[in-house]
């Protein structure tokens, strides 16, 4: 017997896989440039002796771990190559909450930015709504800096948008499906990194 609760379960996951779908598609057909010209971006600062730096909140600070770790260990099984500079400037427990207590959690990645952050270096801002308050001071600091900013965003793209000098934005409004376009597109970037550097015989390949 198929009682209320599996019906309306059924359409939770239908609705999802469908909007995920569509999203996926309208970047297939509408956004592949912006992947490309970020992919070429963030090639040049690593070829230029530069770094990337990613910063997000919640799963998109998961996101921005799990892309650094792309570049510094390994991402595609076949390519085994040296090390590339990533930072995700949520990694240090001590230096947030040490932050949120003294200064206000806002503060955190503008100053990480600030201390850590070099002209030619390239800020990769994720946030799905393009509004979170961090982030905006973090791709400010960046620019100031003479950094390079990259957003990937949601929507409408929010306020963060006007502070970005590339962007990716997931075309859709719903949060979960943001963040699977966005590590989605955060894999595509990385490979593209990694294609770009060994093209320019920039990246040393182990095996």
């Amino acid at each position: 017997m198929k009682t209320r609760f599996m019906s309306n379960s059924v359409e939770v996951v239908k609705s999802a896989l469908a909007e995920g779908i569509r999203a996926r598609q309208e970047v297939l057909d509408k956004h592949i440039a912006p992947l490309v010209e970020i992919g070429k971006i963030c090639g040049g600062a690593i070829e230029n002796g530069n770094k990337i730096l990613l910063c997000g909140n919640g799963g998109s600070a998961a996101d921005a771990q799990h892309l650094a770790a792309e570049l510094l260990i390994r991402l595609r099984p076949d390519v085994t190559r040296q090390t590339l500079p990533a930072i995700a400037l949520a990694m240090d427990t001590s230096t947030l909450t040490a932050c949120g207590n003294d200064l206000g959690f806002e503060v955190i990645f503008e100053r990480m930015v600030e201390a850590l952050g070099n002209r030619g270096d390239v800020l990769i801002g994720i946030t799905t709504s393009g509004k979170s308050p961090n982030i905006l001071k973090a791709l400010t600091k960046a620019k100031e800096l003479g950094i390079v900013t990259v957003g990937f965003l949601g929507g409408s793209g929010g306020p963060a948008l006007p502070l970005c000098d590339y962007s990716f934005i997931a075309p859709t409004s719903i949060t979960g499906r943001i963040q699977e376009l966005h590590i989605t597109a955060g894999h595509i970037v990385m490979e593209l990194v990694e294609d770009y550097l060994i093209e320019k015989g920039k990246l040393k390949i182990v095996k």
